[in-house]
């Protein structure tokens, strides 16, 4: 009854993949590999005029954007493993995190992850011609007004784009963040109990791990932040749902290229190495 299209890098698929599982429930996927620009298809495009993923069908039905598609699931089936807080104060203490992915992070992650990686990838897929084509068909309003721009930009300048630099600083505050939720001595989020808020956040650390990052918040920088993931990684559904969808070339072009990057990450966040 639900079919999902979704792509294996895409942080909010895995998030999406992530709450179908500990929900329980199954679906049908359509994959779209959004580095070779089908994505851009006009049939998906009906379906997602973001030209994003994930996009998810049920009954016929078109749910778009991840957090939305989450308390979707939620609110059709809440007694089935319900992934959001029940308590109204918990509840909106899960909501700040949802909300902080969407307006801060994510345009942080999509920065983060094509000045360090996907750049490359695109190019060694699609060639200089077929990068021009994959930038140009990008939708004016995509995952954010400015992607568009925005993904250009990165896309073609990397580290020296405007902006990187701050989008980076971004991207890690928000894992400071995490860590000072995380120093009462609780082991999730929210009200020391798993949900939409670990689930939420879940993708976006373990980006940074893929990318060979994980530095970030090792060797004692974030060590709250450090058991959390450990915690959330050993979880029966993150490796299905976060890792195993990541096709291996993929997973290899995220470790080396990010590892050739950290030192640019580093000295920008002024973390010895």
């Amino acid at each position: 009854m639900f079919t999902l299209y979704h792509h294996g890098s895409s942080v909010c698929a895995a998030k999406v993949r992530f709450a179908m599982a500990e929900k329980g429930l199954e679906w049908e996927g359509v994959y779209i590999d959004i580095l070779k620009g089908e994505q851009f298809d006009p049939e998906y495009m009906k379906l997602n005029p973001k030209a994003v993923v994930p996009t998810l069908v049920h009954d016929g039905t078109v749910i778009l954007d991840s957090t939305v598609i989450c308390e979707y699931l939620d609110k059709i089936l809440p007694d089935f493993n319900p992934l959001h807080p029940t308590d109204p104060l918990k509840y909106a203490q899960a909501r700040y995190w949802t909300k902080a992915v969407d307006e801060d992070l994510h345009p942080a992650c999509a920065a983060l992850t094509f000045v360090c990686s996907h750049r490359h990838t695109v190019l060694k897929n699609l060639g200089e011609d077929g990068m021009r084509a994959f930038l140009a068909s990008t939708p004016t309003m995509s995952v954010t007004s400015d992607w568009k721009t925005k993904k250009d930009i990165f896309t073609r300048y990397g580290f020296e784009a405007p902006e990187a630099v701050e989008k980076i600083k971004l991207y890690d505050s928000y894992l400071w963040k995490m860590e000072r939720a995380l120093e009462t001595g609780n082991d999730w989020l929210v009200g020391n109990e798993f949900s939409i808020a670990d689930i939420a956040m879940a993708p976006y650390v373990n980006r940074c791990a893929m990318l060979s990052l994980s530095d970030m918040w090792e060797n004692g920088r974030m060590p709250n932040l450090e058991k959390w993931f450990a915690r959330i990684s050993a979880m029966p559904n993150f490796k299905t749902c976060l890792l195993d969808w990541v096709p291996e070339d993929l997973t290899n072009d995220l470790r080396e290229n990010g590892a050739k990057s950290w030192p640019e990450v580093a000295n920008i966040l002024d973390i010895a190495r």
